[in-house]
């Protein structure tokens, strides 16, 4: 009999290479859920924000219903610790600034609830939020590096604002200028700063 640990035993031929795809395998597994699991989580919020919003328009409920409701909900799961009355009033104003379920179950549903919490404060148009959103996921931002290219406002200085050069200059001047927008370093050049206008530029 072979008393020889697992781990000290020869593997045979092929047996590291489908170990590493097993291995691979495995984490996209974990990714995916992951994945499932924030979606599910960040649409719930976004239902229960809808929810909060269409009962105080329709039957006059104020703000102590969210107190009453973090309290009920709280009691009901315990091990939950996303139903403080901080965390239901921001699922009311995520619900209010996306009021379309179909932009939540794609681009903002894909984030994290920590980063929709940093688009919903740190900016106020629905398009700059989306942008940003887009960004996040095609980058794959940490909520850290997210809230750095907000203040820093990264896609305004790279051209990813949404602008009317279209449809304001004749076609060549239009494109010029998109392509302006787009390198940060023609900013810094020219003197303007993050807090420079569309008109002046």
């Amino acid at each position: 009999m072979n008393d020889k640990p697992a781990s000290l035993t020869t593997p045979p031929d092929g047996y590291a290479a489908w170990l590493a795809e097993l291995k691979s395998r495995i984490h996209s597994a974990q990714q995916r859920a992951t994945l499932a699991v924030n979606r599910e989580l960040v649409m719930l919020y976004w239902q229960i924000g809808q929810d909060i919003l269409q009962r105080q328009a329709e039957q006059g409920w104020g703000a102590k219903v969210i107190d009453r409701l973090a309290h009920d909900l709280r009691t009901a799961f315990p091990e939950g610790k996303g139903f403080s009355r901080a965390n239901l009033m921001y699922m009311r104003a995520f619900a209010e600034a996306w009021p379309d379920a179909e932009i939540v179950q794609q681009a903002v549903g894909q984030l994290p609830w920590g980063h929709n919490l940093v688009l919903l404060s740190k900016l106020k148009e629905p398009a700059e939020r989306l942008a940003y959103a887009h960004a996040a996921l095609e980058h794959g931002w940490s909520r850290n590096v997210l809230v750095m290219q907000i203040e820093t406002r990264l896609l305004e200085r790279q051209g990813a604002a949404v602008t009317n050069f279209e449809t304001r200059l004749p076609k060549p001047q239009s494109d010029l200028a998109r392509e302006s927008l787009k390198d940060p370093y023609r900013f810094d050049f020219l003197g303007l700063s993050a807090e420079s206008q569309e008109r002046e530029v």
